[in-house]
C-alpha cells in the first residue's frame, strides 16, 4: 500500500497550491484529481488571463455563515505573498482597476507556475484518477499511533495520516465540478451551509423581460443594491442586460446576496440626480424628453424606457418644457431607483463559484482542520465565498497556505523526534 504524509483530493488552485507548500516544507505530497487536466476553473478566469488575487483584500469581501473565520488564513498569506510568487516565476501582469491582477498574457501561466511548485516539491500526481472510497483507520507514523486515512483509487490503495479536500464547488459542471467534497464532509458527519450558484447572471420572467431582451449587449456602469437597512448591500458596477435577464460584474457581485423573492434596486445614472437635472433642462430646453434623456443614459436604454412609460401612461416624446414637474421627478425618480424582482439565476452552469458548503463551524480557522482529525477542507468547498475580483483565487491560496503550514507542523516534529531515537 502507497504511504504519503499527505493526499490532497483535487487539482485545482487551492489543492495545486497546498501541494507545493506542503512538499517544499518536507512532506511526500499526492495529488488525486478525476479530470484528464488540471486546474481548469483557472484557466478559463479572467477572460483566459486569470484575476489572480486582488490587492485590496479583506475579511470584508467574503460572505459567510461564520464570517470572522476567513481572517486569520488572510492574514497569514496575503496578495502580497502571492505577487511576490508571481514575480519570483517571472509573470507579467497588470492591475485592470479596483486592485484586480491579471495575467499579462494567459492563465495558462498560473497553472504552470503551479505544477513547477509542486514538482519542487516532489508532489507526486495521478491523473486522471477517481477514488472509490475513503475510509478513516488507525495506522502507526514514527513509531506512534495515528488517526489515517485509506483511499480507494483507480490506481490502487494509498493511506495517508493528511487527507486534504479542496475539490471545488459546484460551479460549472462542464469543466468537471462535483459535490464529491460536500459527500466527504457528510460521510464524516460534518454539517453543510445549504449551497446556491453566486457571482452568477440573474433571470426575469420571460413575457415581463421581453421588451429589454432587445437591449441584450449592452452595458453600462449603475449602482445596484439588494436588502433591507440592515443588510443591505450595494455595488457600483457595470450591468449587461442579455436576453434572459442581467449580467456584468454589477449583477455578478449582487446575486451573492440577492434573496429569492427580493427585488433588487437598479441607479441607472448613478452619478447624475436626474430629478433635478429634467427639473433643469425644463427650464431652458424645447427638446424631447427622450432626446434630454440621451444626454444621460444609451439611446437604446431611452427608446426602450420611452416605449414602456407609453405602456403606462406616460408622454416621454412630448417636449421637456410642456411636462409637469410630478412627471419629470417620476421620470428621473424610476431611473435612479428602478426596482425589480428577478425569478431566479442561470445556476451553476454560469455561476463563477458556489456560495454555501463545509460549515466553518466545523474547522479550525488556522489550519483548516476538521474536527475529525487529519481531515482538511479548503478552498471553495468551504463556506467562504468572495466577491468578484479575484478574492476567491486570494481565498484558495490563503487556505491553501495555512493547511500546508499546519500538516507540516504536524508531521516534520513526529519525523524528526523519530529519526533522533
Amino acid at each position: 500500500m502507497n504511504t504519503f504524509d499527505a493526499v490532497i483530493v483535487g487539482a485545482g488552485a487551492a489543492g495545486l497550491f497546498c501541494a507545493g507548500v506542503a512538499g517544499q516544507l518536507g512532506l511526500r505530497v499526492l495529488v488525486i484529481d478525476h479530470a484528464d487536466k488540471v486546474a481548469e476553473k483557472i484557466r478559463i478566469s479572467g477572460g483566459g488571463r486569470c484575476n489572480f488575487t486582488n490587492t485590496q483584500t479583506s475579511p470584508a469581501n467574503f460572505l459567510s455563515d461564520n464570517p470572522r473565520f476567513c481572517r486569520s488564513a488572510l492574514a497569514r498569506y496575503t496578495p502580497r505573498d502571492f505577487v511576490d510568487l508571481v514575480s519570483r516565476h517571472r509573470i507579467a501582469f497588470h492591475e485592470k482597476h479596483k486592485g484586480q491582477l491579471f495575467c499579462d498574457h494567459s492563465a495558462d501561466d498560473i497553472i504552470r507556475m503551479l505544477l513547477a511548485e509542486c514538482d519542487a516539491g516532489g508532489v507526486v500526481r495521478w491523473q486522471p484518477c477517481s477514488i472509490k472510497a475513503i475510509r478513516k483507520s488507525a495506522s502507526s507514523a514514527y513509531g506512534e499511533s495515528v488517526d489515517s486515512y485509506e483511499i480507494d483509487s483507480d490506481r490502487g490503495t494509498v493511506t495517508c495520516q493528511n487527507l486534504v479536500i479542496a475539490t471545488g464547488g459546484l460551479s460549472i459542471p462542464k469543466i468537471g465540478a462535483t459535490d464529491f467534497g460536500l459527500r466527504v464532509a457528510r460521510q464524516f458527519d460534518l454539517s453543510i451551509v445549504p449551497t446556491r450558484a453566486a457571482l452568477v447572471p440573474l433571470t426575469f420572467d420571460e413575457l415581463a423581460w421581453q421588451p429589454f431582451a432587445q437591449l441584450s449587449g449592452l452595458s453600462l456602469p449603475v449602482a445596484i443594491a439588494t436588502g433591507t437597512k440592515k443588510d443591505r448591500m450595494e455595488f457600483l458596477e457595470d450591468l449587461l442586460f442579455t436576453h434572459r435577464g442581467l449580467s456584468g460584474p454589477g449583477v455578478l457581485q449582487i446575486s451573492s446576496y440577492w434573496q429569492p423573492g427580493a427585488p433588487i434596486r437598479i441607479n441607472l445614472s448613478p452619478t447624475r440626480d436626474l430629478i433635478a437635472a429634467l427639473l433643469q433642462a425644463k427650464g431652458k430646453s424645447r427638446k424631447r424628453i427622450a432626446n434630454e434623456l440621451s444626454a444621460e443614459l444609451p439611446s437604446r436604454l431611452v427608446d426602450t424606457w420611452v416605449g414602456q412609460g407609453a405602456a403606462l401612461g406616460h408622454d416621454w416624446l412630448r417636449p421637456i418644457n410642456e411636462a409637469s414637474d410630478k412627471a419629470l421627478t417620476a421620470l428621473g425618480q424610476r431611473i435612479n431607483q428602478w426596482e425589480l424582482t428577478p425569478t431566479g439565476t442561470e445556476g451553476y452552469r454560469k455561476a463563477e463559484v458556489m456560495a454555501g458548503g463545509v460549515d466553518t463551524r466545523c474547522l479550525s480557522g488556522q489550519t483548516m482542520e476538521s474536527r475529525q482529525s487529519g481531515l482538511y477542507f479548503i478552498g471553495e468547498v468551504v463556506d467562504v465565498t468572495g466577491w468578484l475580483g479575484g478574492y476567491n483565487f486570494q481565498w484558495a491560496w490563503a487556505s491553501a497556505f495555512a493547511c500546508a503550514q499546519a500538516m507540516a507542523g504536524k508531521v516534520l516534529p513526529q519525523r524528526t523526534a523519530t529519526h533522533a531515537a
